[in-house]
């Protein structure tokens, strides 16, 4: 690995970071408030692939660990592990892998459409798929009412891999060695 990748992987670890100072969303009947970290994700995903990618989350989720309270929210620390959003930022480093794999396989005729899909899939499916659950088993909400409540993150994150497609075709546009 080459010291670029390693400040590549830094950036958009420092970038999730930067992204947690904007205040989360409460949502009323939910334990569970939107934030604008996941755009960070899915841009770590889409810019630096899957390996480098999942190493930038992995790093995010090591200092959160160690208590820097880098999460939305001013949170931090082994905690974040067994509440309403573990499930959510457990997923974050399969998130970006699945980002990066599906950018890689677009990569040569990528345009909006497969980006977007690429982040939709990715950067909502894959989280709300692990996150859903571990609402349900922390909160002890039936899995199929967590499912519903969090119908309510569902614009925001589109927005988000709208954001994300955006940036990541113009980043292609003028750094076309990205990848």
């Amino acid at each position: 690995m080459s010291s670029r990748d390693i400040v590549r992987i830094a950036l958009l670890a420092a970038i999730i970071a930067i992204l947690g100072i904007i205040p989360p969303i409460a949502v009323p009947f939910i334990p569970v408030p939107i934030t604008a970290q996941t755009l960070g994700v899915m841009l770590a995903g889409g810019i630096l692939g899957a390996g480098r990618g999942t190493l930038s989350a992995v790093l995010f989720m090591l200092i959160v660990s160690v208590g820097m309270p880098l999460l939305s929210g001013g949170r931090g620390g082994l905690g974040v592990y067994v509440g309403p959003t573990a499930g959510f930022f457990i997923a974050w480093p399969f998130a970006t892998l699945t980002i990066g794999f599906m950018i890689s396989a677009f990569w040569q005729r990528l345009n909006m459409y497969n980006a977007f899909f690429s982040f939709v899939v990715g950067g909502i499916g894959v989280i709300y798929l692990i996150g859903v659950p571990g609402i349900s088993i922390v909160t002890g909400i039936p899995l199929g009412a967590a499912a519903i409540s969090t119908l309510a993150f569902l614009p925001g994150d589109l927005l988000k891999a709208a954001m994300a497609t955006a940036i990541l075709l113009q980043m292609r546009k003028y750094y076309p060695d990205l990848r």
